[in-house]
């Protein structure tokens, strides 16, 4: 019996490593730096974007753009920073890409102490934090299925979740009450100091690496290719993996058509809240507090009760609920704004439970040697997706209303959690996991 299996992507497989006992402690000091940084990341987000503004006088066009060059990276570039990282050592990724996000988050520093920060000086400065950033997901997301027991990967995944509710309710306010007292190089500058709670961690703590040797080549093949084409090929095969793992490929293409109607919908809201409910930004700041609250409670629900025991059922169940919630606010009538505050809450709620097992699924389900193109490949169909629903939501909204997108969100949503239950590749993705995983080690 072999201990190693060679597969489709020209890799060989390897057990996945024991978690040790005592894995709470490295994990945790780690998950905890993260978090820290998040919080300047995104309250200087916040300064950027209120400079861009102020700058361009509110030009959309200008924000549009800056969107749309914080997404690039991971939806062209995804595929081959996935395949980087299953080839590298994620510890020194995570600290690379970390390490060079701070350095031109201090170059913006210089830029806006000497007043000569531009506008195209934040174009270039938002590349290349999204860049990092992609290359930091995929290299922190493939390491936590080997820091994190798989019967704990759900309610990480709900902390996660809980964590990006309290940002997207706290940073907004926290960067808006900064920007009043304090300049933009030293709101800046916080961001930079922030982002040594995410590096210097790494500099002690262990994170496991999978063992990834050469393909087997047969003896009469002398010429090695080159660094382009090996890297090509990783790339193929991480795409070949989803392809052939029909459950896996199926769960992906319904995270790709939720991705394209629900987060259009949600990036629409300001227009509903004014041509709908006759509302204005008290009204649009109750509903987004609704979701960031939503998510806080469903993420600590999820970190306290873990889930079903199969974690696609926890998924299945989350997709009805986010469906019924967001369906609830398409259908609200405009004089009656709090049943839409309610279906926020409810489609908040469930948000977590649909992401973090579906994360964990992931994280349980594919090689580890291979997640660092799984995962990349899921931020591009993502990303993709939600540019694809962006174009598309526009003209929709213009011609029935926001009101209608949302509804077919919410009826796309709850489509799917239920065709799912009747998908046998669907749900016996864990089990085939389980196969796949006792083949490797016989």
């Amino acid at each position: 019996m072999t201990q190693e299996t060679l597969t489709e992507t020209g890799a060989t497989q390897t057990p996945r490593p024991e978690v040790p006992v005592n894995w709470a402690r490295p994990f945790f000091i780690i998950w905890i730096g993260q978090a820290l940084s998040l919080v300047g990341s995104q309250v200087g987000g916040f300064a950027l974007v209120w400079w861009l503004t102020q700058e361009t006088g509110g030009s959309a066009t200008t924000l549009a753009l800056m969107t749309f060059i914080a997404m690039l990276p991971g939806v062209v570039l995804g595929p081959f920073v996935g395949a980087l990282v299953d080839r590298w050592n994620r510890r020194r990724v995570m600290l690379a890409a970390d390490s060079i996000i701070a350095l031109f988050s201090a170059g913006l520093v210089v830029l806006a102490w000497l007043d000569v920060l531009q506008v195209w000086h934040v174009y270039v400065i938002m590349f290349v934090r999204a860049l990092g950033g992609t290359f930091h997901y995929a290299a922190m997301q493939a390491s936590t299925s080997l820091m994190v027991p798989s019967s704990q990967l759900a309610r990480v995944g709900g902390m996660n979740q809980t964590l990006r509710g309290v940002l997207d309710i706290v940073t907004p306010p926290l960067g808006a009450m900064l920007l009043a007292w304090l300049p933009l190089y030293t709101i800046m500058g916080m961001d930079v100091v922030t982002a040594a709670f995410a590096v210097v961690p790494l500099f002690f703590i262990h994170i496991p690496q999978p063992e990834r040797k050469a393909a087997e080549v047969a003896p009469s093949v002398e010429i090695k290719p080159s660094p382009v084409v090996e890297l090509w090929r990783d790339v193929v095969g991480g795409f070949k993996y989803v392809w052939h793992w029909q459950g896996l490929f199926i769960i992906l293409l319904m995270a790709t058509v939720l991705n394209m109607m629900a987060n259009p919908a949600f990036s629409l809201l300001p227009i509903m809240v004014k041509n709908h409910f006759a509302g204005d930004a008290l009204q649009l700041g109750w509903l987004n507090s609704a979701w960031g609250a939503g998510m806080i409670a469903g993420g600590l629900a999820l970190s306290v009760w873990g889930g079903f025991r199969r974690k696609i059922d926890t998924s299945c169940v989350g997709l009805l609920g986010m469906g019924l919630g967001t369906l609830i606010v398409g259908v609200t009538p405009g004089h009656l704004f709090w049943m839409a505050w309610g279906g926020m809450v409810l489609a908040g709620f469930f948000n977590p439970i649909v992401n973090a097992p579906f994360m964990a699924v992931l994280q349980s389900a594919v090689a580890p040697e291979l997640q660092g193109r799984v995962f990349a490949t899921v931020g591009t169909m993502a990303g993709a997706a939600s540019l694809l629903g962006m174009a598309l939501a526009g003209p929709v909204a213009d011609r029935f209303g926001v009101s209608a997108w949302f509804v077919a969100a919410g009826v796309a949503c709850l489509a799917m959690g239920s065709a799912m239950r009747f998908i046998p590749s669907v749900m016996r993705l864990e089990e085939e996991a389980q196969r796949r995983e006792a083949s490797r080690v016989s």
